[in-house]
């Protein structure tokens, strides 16, 4: 594995406002994405705002998989970030935007902890040196 993890930022527009705006189906929606990817649920945690709005988390194993709703837009905002190379993250962003009816889509993928960029063997933490941080502060030097 070349980096610690894949991280997609999924923009979904005209999604159903009833569906978006429901805090037992996006809790619901949550639950079957995940499953839809194989990964390993520990938590979900879902919380619905007045007057209209959700918020909602899943936590896994492998990360987590949140999505942040604006109904009155028909709007939601999703991440799914993966630390594991074998489940495909672009597998629940696909459930996700079908399950909320989304009729427009934008996906953005970021590479986390991308070992190749910074010539860190994967396989090997690497060793203290001046790239980490100081240990009087919390600023990377």
């Amino acid at each position: 594995m070349d980096t610690l993890g894949r991280h997609l930022i999924l923009e979904t527009w005209g999604c159903c406002k009833d569906i978006i705006d429901n805090v037992d189906v996006v809790k619901g929606i949550l639950i079957k994405a995940t499953e839809s990817i194989k990964a390993t649920l520990v938590n979900v945690v879902c919380h619905r705002f007045s007057p209209y709005g959700v918020t909602g988390v899943a936590i896994l194993a492998e990360s987590h998989i949140s999505v942040h709703t604006w109904p009155e837009y028909a709007y939601a905002a999703v991440d799914i970030f993966i630390c594991d190379n074998t489940i495909n993250p672009q597998d629940a962003a696909s459930f996700i935007a079908q399950a909320f009816h989304a009729e427009e889509i934008s996906l953005l993928e970021l590479k986390r902890g991308d070992f190749l960029s910074k010539k860190i063997r994967a396989d090997k933490p690497p060793e203290m040196n001046e790239h980490t941080m100081d240990s009087q502060s919390s600023i990377y030097l």
